[in-house]
């Protein structure tokens, strides 16, 4: 089978929808994978589509330019101050353009909430034809597989899968006998980078590596190939490479081109 591979939002954090549609396209990407809910970070852009027509309009031509689909969007976050009816706008558009799952993280320390509120998300989610797809995140509160599965087991939904993220996996210290225990069904998306294998001993530290400095597919030392042949063949390759530094030089059309190929590299190098 042939791997399909998506253009993951912070590899082009800078680049409106349409614009990421147009450089994956170029690069030979088959779908992309947009960030349309904003976190409210520093300097981060919102791409928001559902009371933007302008902007709805442009991606749904560029998409119709390019044959690029939209994966999922980002990033339906659970936090102790969540109002998760302020996602459905942007989870309605989604499906409206196609996407089949909205990506979530957990921020809150308190695990009854957490469950409640995944399970709700995913209700949600249902309505619109969508999976949550759940991703563990080193510095939140769900940081590993085993946390993940646990949520999701927990919260009783069928349409709920776990984003497995090869920076996060690496250094939430995720062992590749956790991997392979995992359901198949519940293994719903991928998320490829590479990092040194020197494991930041900050909190500010592991943030800037994954916001701001990964690395190409086969440039770091995480066991890259081990995570890609426990997860499903089917499972999409979303490209998740933000290098702010490399970027400036390179620019992003570049960058983009870089990523791909050099994940297709090594996983051809590896069989996989």
């Amino acid at each position: 089978m042939e791997r399909k591979f998506s253009l993951v939002y912070l590899t082009s954090a800078a680049s409106s929808p349409p614009e990421m549609i147009y450089q994956a396209a170029r690069a030979g990407f088959d779908f992309v994978s947009l960030r349309t809910i904003a976190m409210g970070l520093p300097n981060e852009l919102n791409f928001g589509l559902a009371f933007n027509k302008t902007l709805l309009n442009d991606t749904k031509r560029a998409m119709q330019e390019t044959g690029v689909k939209v994966l999922d969007i980002e990033n339906a976050r659970i936090h102790d101050a969540v109002n998760l009816k302020k996602y459905l706008p942007e989870m309605e558009v989604a499906a409206e353009l196609g996407a089949k799952a909205v990506l979530s993280n957990v921020w809150s320390a308190d695990r009854a909430f957490n469950i409640e509120t995944f399970a709700e998300l995913c209700e949600h989610a249902k309505t619109f034809g969508l999976r949550v797809n759940l991703e563990f995140v080193t510095w939140a509160k769900i940081t590993n597989v085993s946390e993940a599965l646990d949520l999701i087991n927990m919260s009783g939904c069928e349409n709920a899968g776990i984003v497995v993220d090869t920076l996060h996996f690496s250094r939430s210290r995720c062992s590749l006998e956790e991997l392979a225990a995992v359901p198949p069904q519940r293994l719903t998306a991928l998320h490829l980078c590479d990092a040194p294998a020197e494991l930041p001993d900050t909190v500010d530290g592991l943030i800037h590596t994954g916001r701001d400095e990964r690395m190409y597919v086969g440039e770091g030392g995480i066991d890259i190939a081990g995570i890609v042949r426990n997860m499903p063949s089917a499972v999409v390759c979303g490209i998740e490479i933000p290098h702010i530094k490399r970027t400036k030089v390179i620019g992003s059309s570049e960058h983009v081109h870089r990523c791909i190929e050099q994940a297709k590299t090594y996983l051809a190098s590896h069989q996989l």
